[in-house]
């Protein structure tokens, strides 16, 4: 009985403590995230990312081993193939669709794990909360990052076709 009321003195004594220490806050919504730390950065699973190669062009071949891979069967992958005229990734195919639904994705990394292209990483986006589950559902426009400024478009592609018909 008196181990339990010392134990209970001492919770409220830092308790009490602490209620007279100055509050930190976060400047989170309207400054930088509360992602601190380069090693933590490194561990982190966010957003997922198609990447594209030093052309410019997508590096999903569409080959569904990321779809084989998931646990969570989250993945949805539809083929096209390339053609001369418009060329999407450098090898013979490329993901028409490739969607994500973030309403049964684990971040396991199997999927990153899988890639033998490189084509899909975890990016470092971490604000996925939503009360609608249809915004959960990420499409290849989505995930795709931007094309750098430094990319050289290659002749024949669509990101070079799409700048000639703007």
């Amino acid at each position: 009985m008196i181990r339990d009321a010392a134990a209970i003195a001492k919770g409220m004594s830092i308790t009490f403590k602490e209620m007279f220490q100055p509050t930190e806050v976060e400047n989170y919504p309207d400054g930088k995230g509360p992602m601190r730390g380069a090693q933590f950065q490194q561990r982190f699973r966010g957003k997922h990312q198609l990447q594209r190669d030093e052309n410019g062009l997508e590096k999903c071949v569409a080959c569904f081993l990321c779809a084989a891979a998931c646990p969570s069967n989250c993945i949805y992958i539809e083929a096209a193939e390339n053609t001369e005229e418009v060329r999407i990734s450098s090898a013979e195919r490329y993901a028409k669709v490739y969607n994500i639904d973030y309403n049964r994705c684990i971040f396991c990394g199997y999927c990153v794990e899988a890639c033998p292209t490189d084509a899909i990483t975890h990016g470092h986006g971490f604000e996925l909360a939503s009360l609608n589950a249809t915004t959960l559902v990420m499409r290849k426009e989505d995930l795709l990052v931007d094309i750098q400024p430094a990319m050289p478009l290659t002749p024949g592609s669509a990101h070079d076709q799409a700048d000639r018909l703007a």
